[in-house]
């Protein structure tokens, strides 16, 4: 039986924490045996659909986004269009669903990130939502993902494994292993009833790099797109 391994939350240098362009992320990738990798930069498109230009043949690129909504933030897959941040949650939803996507909460409880279940409003959306993030690598301290995979169990909710890479170093070092395709929503919804979780972790020397990138990218320019609600 064929298997397919993808990183669902992967940042490129459109996001204004990250600097791994989006070609050298795909080329990784296939390095590394991901089949499918979603890029998911901070509040737009860009870089997911340039790396889905450079995509090597046998990795799929899914069309994401981290929308941050006013309540915290989620994960939107399979886009044609970028959301604009700021929103509530139940109107990024709807967005994301207007366009046939899919949506997902990041790592939930992580304290020191716009994480939605840190607040009882947070629980209002897990209803709605197609997965939850039982393992992020990028989780720190307050046992995050312990938290996030007892959620996902309580509410019923698939648990899944995601490297939140912000550098190439960090590509697939937490991944998730399905037994069908996830090329299309249709797949990644049949697929979330078998998944498996391979987690991992990568140093926190590559995490604390964050501030250098988001210094590096203020100097060239790109910062946090603000809301609509001018946030």
């Amino acid at each position: 039986m064929a298997r397919y391994f993808a990183d669902l939350h992967v940042h490129s240098r459109a996001s204004f924490d990250a600097l791994a362009s989006p070609r050298d992320i795909v080329r990784v990738a296939a390095e590394r045996g991901l089949t499918h990798i979603a890029i998911t930069d901070h509040d737009r498109i860009d870089g997911a659909l340039a790396a889905r230009e450079a995509a090597p043949r046998g990795l799929s690129v899914i069309i994401g986004e981290e929308v941050r909504t006013d309540g915290g933030d989620l994960i939107c897959l399979f886009l044609e269009r970028a959301i604009a941040p700021g929103l509530s949650a139940d109107e990024t939803i709807e967005e994301a669903r207007s366009q046939g996507g899919m949506v997902g909460i990041p790592h939930p409880f992580d304290r020191f990130r716009g994480s939605m279940l840190r607040t009882d409003r947070g629980v209002e959306v897990a209803g709605r939502v197609d997965w939850v993030e039982a393992y992020n690598a990028r989780a720190v301290g307050g046992a995050a993902n312990e938290r996030a995979a007892e959620f996902a169990r309580e509410h019923g909710l698939p648990g899944i494994a995601v490297s939140d890479a912000h550098s190439l170093v960090e590509v697939g070092v937490a991944y998730t292993a399905f037994e069908s395709d996830v090329s299309g929503p249709a797949g990644l919804r049949e697929a979330l009833g078998t998944l498996e979780i391979v987690p991992g972790r990568a140093s926190y020397v590559i995490r604390a790099l964050t501030p250098v990138a988001k210094l590096i990218q203020r100097m060239r320019g790109n910062q946090r797109v603000k809301g609509t609600s001018g946030r």
